[in-house]
């Protein structure tokens, strides 16, 4: 189902997050939400550049004029790539100090998914949240989590898929068109070592799973049931995202967080950023409706 994996930028990231495809620039952004950085490169992984972010930041998305909207710890918050700043979008969460926010996903109609998570991952804290742009609230759309993970959406738009990482479940929820959520219901129960983290869809309904501690990145059919896997050569897969020309070039982030010394000597490019053929293409990247 792909071709072969290989490293594109040796980052080494702590907990690496948010692969993202930028077709205007050509370039591939994702972040390191403990090392609190934020990293992008060309689709070569030439052309590095590197900012540092005022707290852990949990993803990156953008937005229709042309900037990056990210998560910080208390909220949304407008990155200028220009000087490196970051200009105070929403506050969301700002007095839950125990929590972060962990995966974003924008969709069709420009709204922004992001889900928040108990930064000790103990407490069920964490809530799946709907940005509708610049003026508006995060709205809570759902609740109870530890981790949150994902969100992803069907190519038809009417299926929101979101993770319960510490549960090892993956739910569906049918999606109306002005962003109501109905139907919450289990589409995947993950099976075998490590567990479900951030994910992407393909133009044929496929849901591709990034393992954290399973080596690999999963590929589900519309059923639910697992039609496929990508191998790594590290345990802590964490995002996957579709890019290139022909958006069949898959990138995906990992971790260094839980590791060993003696892991890391065994996976020195745990903490990369890595690259793949897909037979199958993804979907392209929406931009938030500010």
């Amino acid at each position: 189902m792909s071709g072969a994996v290989h490293c594109l930028w040796d980052v080494k990231a702590t907990l690496g997050e948010g692969a993202l495809w930028d077709a205007v620039r050509r370039k591939i952004w994702f972040v390191d939400i403990k090392g609190r950085r934020i990293h992008c490169c060309d689709e070569d992984g030439s052309g590095r550049q590197s900012w540092d972010a005022p707290s852990q930041i949990g993803f990156l998305a953008p937005s229709d004029d042309g900037g990056m909207v990210c998560g910080l710890e208390d909220g949304l918050y407008r990155f200028l790539e220009t000087d490196g700043a970051f200009i105070a979008l929403a506050r969301v969460e700002a007095d839950l100090p125990g929590n972060r926010f962990n995966d974003g996903h924008v969709d069709a109609a420009g709204r922004l998914w992001f889900g928040s998570m108990d930064n000790g991952e103990s407490e069920a804290t964490g809530t799946l949240y709907r940005f509708d742009g610049a003026g508006q609230p995060a709205r809570a759309i759902d609740a109870g989590y530890i981790i949150t993970n994902g969100p992803a959406i069907s190519p038809d738009a009417t299926t929101l898929y979101h993770t319960d990482t510490l549960a090892r479940t993956i739910h569906a929820f049918d999606l109306g068109p002005d962003g109501a959520i109905s139907g919450k219901r289990l589409f995947v129960t993950h099976e075998g070592s490590g567990h479900p983290d951030g994910m992407a869809v393909d133009a044929e309904g496929h849901l591709w799973v990034a393992v954290f501690g399973g080596w690999r990145i999963d590929r589900y059919d519309l059923q639910g049931r697992k039609v496929g896997e990508v191998r790594f050569p590290c345990a802590n897969i964490t995002k996957p995202a579709f890019g290139g020309d022909d958006l069949r070039t898959v990138y995906a982030t990992t971790a260094r967080k839980g590791l060993s010394e003696a892991d890391l000597l065994a996976q020195p490019l745990a903490g990369g950023l890595f690259t793949f053929r897909a037979d199958a293409p993804g979907l392209p990247q929406h931009a938030l409706h500010l």
